[in-house]
């Protein structure tokens, strides 16, 4: 690999917080950055699920790693990973604010929800983020510098055809979950006008649907409202466009959201 390759996405010496990384894109972003060369730490609220994380990413890479038993909704459940991680390391330069989700775990309807699960779901997408933006962001301007990436959604991009999920056995997309993903992209964008001077660099990525397992009906579907005709592949389609904002080739990207969707908020 020539050298400005390694310049412009290596990261070698540097290290990394995931939150929510032990599965789904969180690991798909733990594992793109462990292959660049930087060490890892990975918070779930299973720490179990933490170990065994950290302990696959040292075996396929040979980095540091450090599982991380986290609430991101609870400040003192931050504080206190904040305070081990620097144990371990003395800086943060790279957040990856990933831990959230649920969607479609309870019933969606707006008119049938329990405003119990819309609070939740605001606490997990939106509070927690914001949580750990202030914990992890506070140790990155005390030194000048670091990346923080937010993990939005295209649901606070463009609002959801529901029909998608017709005689299908999913319980479909809360508005809430939008209203979560959607606080996310402002408030990367208010964080970059906010820390930028401070130096520290905070972009956002919308992932559109990812193929799990989901009713075949619901894959067709979303595959045939999106331009690319299929569904989002993991780990391969987030890996690139973590490492591009976690590494020095997007030292002049800032406050921006990349949606990674497959053209499917494009197409009307």
């Amino acid at each position: 690999m020539h050298d400005d390759i390694r310049r412009l996405f290596g990261l070698h010496d540097r290290v990394a917080m995931v939150t929510g990384g032990s599965g789904n894109l969180g690991w798909a972003a733990a594992t793109i950055l462990a292959a660049a060369g930087a060490d890892v730490a990975i918070s779930s609220r299973d720490r179990k699920r933490a170990e065994a994380a950290c302990v696959e990413l040292s075996r396929l890479y040979g980095v540091a790693t450090l599982p991380l038993e986290l609430d991101h909704t609870e400040t003192s459940s931050v504080d206190a990973a904040v305070e081990t991680f620097l144990q371990w390391r003395s800086r943060c330069d790279i957040l990856i604010n990933n831990a959230g989700g649920g969607s479609g775990i309870s019933v969606a309807s707006l008119f049938e929800r329990d405003p119990t699960d819309i609070a939740a779901m605001l606490q997990s997408n939106l509070l927690g983020p914001l949580l750990c933006c202030r914990a992890f962001g506070r140790i990155m301007a005390e030194r000048g510098e670091g990346r923080i990436i937010n993990l939005a959604s295209i649901a606070g991009v463009v609002g959801r055809d529901r029909r998608v999920y017709a005689d299908t056995d999913m319980l479909g997309q809360p508005v809430d979950y939008a209203a979560a993903k959607g606080g996310v992209i402002a408030m990367t964008r208010d964080l970059a006008g906010y820390l930028g001077p401070m130096g520290v660099n905070v972009n956002a990525i919308s992932p559109g649907g990812f193929a799990r397992g989901q009713h075949r009906k619901f894959v067709e579907g979303y595959a045939d409202r999106t331009p690319l005709g299929r569904m989002g592949r993991e780990p391969d389609d987030m890996q690139g466009a973590v490492l591009f904002l976690a590494s020095p080739a997007s030292s002049y990207v800032h406050g921006h959201n990349l949606v990674v969707d497959g053209g499917f908020s494009t197409w009307k």
